[in-house]
């Protein structure tokens, strides 16, 4: 009995590995589906070459075109003026900003004219008998010596004896060491070379100055400097004249500059050259940062993209018959975030986007950037 019961169990199982193997083939004989093939779509952009300025970006303090340290060249006491010697003191031009007592020194002038007066007037004798021709000039001159007044000059000498008579006196060495004082006696009082602002004052009014000590700083508040420093590669760029854009680095107020100085040194440490922008405003004060946006030239026949879009510094992207192809170009200026570059013709399909995986040869879906709302 047992042996029949195993004779059919094994029939059962050759029966059920016989339909399980013919299942599996059956399976590997069917036609596998095929994964549909993705188009990426891209933004593309036509280029349009134009006229585009280069434009260089550097940074600067402001410094007062007209500005002056003001140092005294005598010794004295300083006086107090009608305005007080503060910063931020306004004067017009020839107005007196500080006044240094000079009594001794203008005692001692008294002096020395006094001795040049008697010099003449002891000559005056001489002068009737020897030369009666022209005492009458010398005459005039005494007369018209007042103390009080700055010292006429010596009257015309007309002949080489009355030179020598004159000089043998010693006049003119008392005229000039006179001359001289007086010359000395402006320095005490110290006036406005322009209209201005005082900025800076370090002496106050009883204070004891001495030659040679620096007493203030007087500036021209409507005039401005900006020193800058461009790299040396745009030097040839940089011309006398050119127009500069100035702005505060929030950009709530600009102004506008030109160009003045070009220096033609270059810094061998940094490799740049330094370039000097005069711009004048109410509202501007020395010290401010300013950013300046110089306009170098203009780069004909060209076309600008962002600098991310340039594959190795060479070459771009351009969709052809919707297929991308890698073409290069020439670069001819880098900006921060753009480049410019030249070589591409007029209405050549360029991307607009990067395209995560794209290689020469990918075919694409265009998409024109300029009709896609931002």
């Amino acid at each position: 009995m047992r042996k029949y019961i195993s004779i059919g169990l094994g029939f059962v199982i050759l029966i059920a590995s016989f339909f399980v193997v013919k299942t599996m083939i059956s399976s590997q004989n069917k036609v596998k589906r095929k994964a549909p093939k993705i188009i990426k779509t891209v933004f593309i952009n036509e280029v349009q070459n134009t006229d585009i300025p280069i434009i260089i970006t550097a940074n600067g303090n402001l410094v007062a075109k007209n500005k002056i340290e003001i140092f005294s060249e005598v010794q004295g006491v300083l006086h107090v003026t009608k305005k007080e010697f503060r910063p931020g003191t306004s004067y017009k031009k020839g107005e007196i900003i500080l006044k240094i007592n000079s009594e001794e020194f203008y005692a001692n002038l008294q002096a020395q004219k006094s001795n040049l007066y008697n010099t003449i007037t002891s000559i005056m004798p001489d002068i009737r008998l020897d030369y009666p021709n022209e005492y009458l000039k010398w005459q005039t001159y005494l007369s018209n010596f007042d103390f009080n007044k700055t010292t006429p000059k010596l009257p015309e000498i007309n002949s080489e004896k009355e030179k020598f008579f004159i000089s043998g006196r010693n006049i003119y060495t008392t005229y000039y060491n006179v001359k001289n004082l007086e010359v000395r006696l402006n320095k005490y009082i110290i006036r406005a070379p322009y209209n201005g602002i005082l900025t800076d004052a370090l002496v106050n009014p009883g204070s004891l100055v001495r030659q040679g000590q620096k007493l203030g700083e007087f500036i021209n508040p409507s005039v401005y400097e900006m020193e800058v420093a461009i790299n040396a590669n745009y030097f040839d760029l940089l011309q006398k004249g050119n127009t500069v854009a100035l702005h505060k680095l929030d950009r709530s107020k600009t102004w506008s500059g030109k160009v003045i100085r070009v220096n033609g040194k270059v810094d061998q440490a940094s490799q740049t050259v330094k370039a000097y922008i005069q711009v004048a405003g109410k509202t501007l004060k020395e010290g401010m940062y300013l950013e300046a946006k110089l306009v170098a030239k203009k780069e004909k026949n060209a076309f600008e993209i962002p600098r991310k879009l340039l594959v190795n510094n060479e070459s771009v992207y351009v969709l052809n018959d919707s297929v991308l192809e890698l073409v290069k170009v020439n670069p001819v200026y880098f900006k921060d975030k753009n480049v410019v570059i030249k070589g591409l013709k007029n209405g050549t399909k360029i991307l607009a986007k990067n395209v995560p995986g794209a290689f020469s040869g990918m075919v694409v879906k265009e998409i024109n950037n300029d009709s896609v709302a931002p």
